[in-house]
């Protein structure tokens, strides 16, 4: 067992505090209680999201009692960790919905017949303003704005809102409402973690030990996030959640074996000499990896095979989805654009990335490579679009007579 538990405390973790040895002390003597918080600020959890999670299910298996908290009273105030300025607050009727999913995304992790979830607006909107003003009063304004991104918004004559100096102490409260030892998360974290430290000991004279867990950077090696288009999330299909990673960076493989799969160490370092001379062969090894934790041997071995076939080979894929002519929107002109037909091809993509790709020769139509967004293209057939390497659609015809 002091082993295992060693285990748990080291790999994936970049920080215990106050110390390693005094958790692991504690955990040696009794079962300990622990919580990962999550804002469900989109309806997606993705790889970085896992990190932690997935240290939460270490603890799990180890017999621990684990949390699993939905923030949805912080999400309406929006955390402004690693923020260079305000994050946009959310609705309770859009984080209804963003969690609509979470528990069916993180069962894939956890076991939900032991873990709890719990969300703190049932305690957090209850609190009176008396409640808040104490709250307030065992922090100075200087403490606060110790943190980095604040110091930055400051450098450069940007506003920091009352709401995001409160959010640290509603996030700390958490560990007061659900008295607990153990509080787990992000390195961008840290200092909201510390601050339940700190009312933990305030409110219930009881120590709460902070674990970080490392951020996982995107496939492109900025920071995984949807507005770069650059996470691979859980409910990605196995063909996407491949194909995805197969566009990762070479040098955050080992990286991303080390933290998002379940090899062991020594294997990981193998790999890594390997992945100098044949990077795309390690590359698929990680890809299938990780595609089968999540959807299962038979399909991570289908989504290879398709990757090989349609990237590889360029090839067209097997099945393509169907978009009907209806559900493109025409911005200029009464034919639709090169633009038009890439932007109903993927929705999800920003105005400027879809203008970006097809600038950069990242759009065919019919084994046509277009680079003006403005290019009209007539449908008098069936037309089989090219987004990247892998994303194909079939844009049906507009039937004689129609428009």
């Amino acid at each position: 067992m002091p082993e295992t538990i060693n285990k748990v405390l080291s790999r994936g973790v970049e920080q215990i505090l106050p110390s390693k040895k005094g958790l692991a002390d504690l955990m040696r003597k009794r079962k300990i209680r622990l919580y990962l918080g999550i804002d469900p600020t989109s309806p997606d959890i993705h790889l970085g999201h896992t990190i932690p999670l997935r240290k939460l299910r270490e603890f799990q298996d180890l017999g621990h009692e684990v949390i699993l908290l939905f923030g949805t009273f912080t999400a309406q105030i929006g955390d402004p960790s690693a923020r260079t300025e305000k994050r946009k607050a959310l609705t309770s009727a859009q984080i209804t919905k963003n969690m609509a999913t979470y528990r069916k995304q993180a069962s894939k992790i956890l076991d939900f017949k032991k873990a709890k979830i719990k969300y703190n607006g049932d305690w957090l909107a209850n609190l009176s303003f008396e409640d808040l003003a104490e709250l307030a009063s065992h922090f100075t304004v200087p403490q606060l704005l110790e943190r980095d991104m604040f110091q930055e918004r400051v450098k450069k004559g940007k506003e920091i809102w009352i709401s995001e100096f409160l959010y640290p102490l509603m996030q700390g409260y958490d560990s007061v409402a659900m008295n607990v030892d153990l509080e787990i998360g992000a390195t961008d974290q840290t200092f909201n973690m510390l601050v339940g430290r700190k009312l933990q000991k305030i409110y219930n004279n009881k120590e709460k030990f902070v674990l970080t867990t490392p951020l996982l950077l995107g496939l492109d090696g900025r920071k995984m996030s949807k507005t770069y288009g650059n996470t691979v999330n859980l409910t990605d299909p196995p063909n996407e959640m491949y194909g995805k990673l197969m566009s990762l960076k070479d040098e955050l493989i080992t990286e991303y074996f080390k933290l998002c799969t379940d090899l062991p160490i020594k294997e990981i370092r193998e790999l890594a000499g390997e992945a100098k001379k044949d990077p795309m062969g390690v590359k698929k090894r990680l890809a299938h990896e990780i595609t089968k934790m999540y959807h299962g041997e038979k399909k991570a071995t289908e989504a290879q095979r398709e990757f090989e076939r349609v990237v590889q080979k360029r090839e067209q894929p097997k099945r393509i989805p169907l978009i009907q002519p209806k559900d493109i929107t025409i911005r200029y002109g009464s034919l639709p654009t090169v633009f038009d037909i890439t932007k109903a091809a993927d929705p999800e993509m920003s105005t400027s990335a879809v203008t970006r790709l097809i600038n950069q020769g990242g759009v065919e139509i019919d084994n046509v490579r277009y680079t003006e967004p403005r290019k009209e293209v007539k449908l008098d057939k069936d037309r089989i679009v090219r987004i990247g390497k892998r994303g194909y659609k079939k844009i049906k015809a507009i039937k004689k007579g129609k428009e």
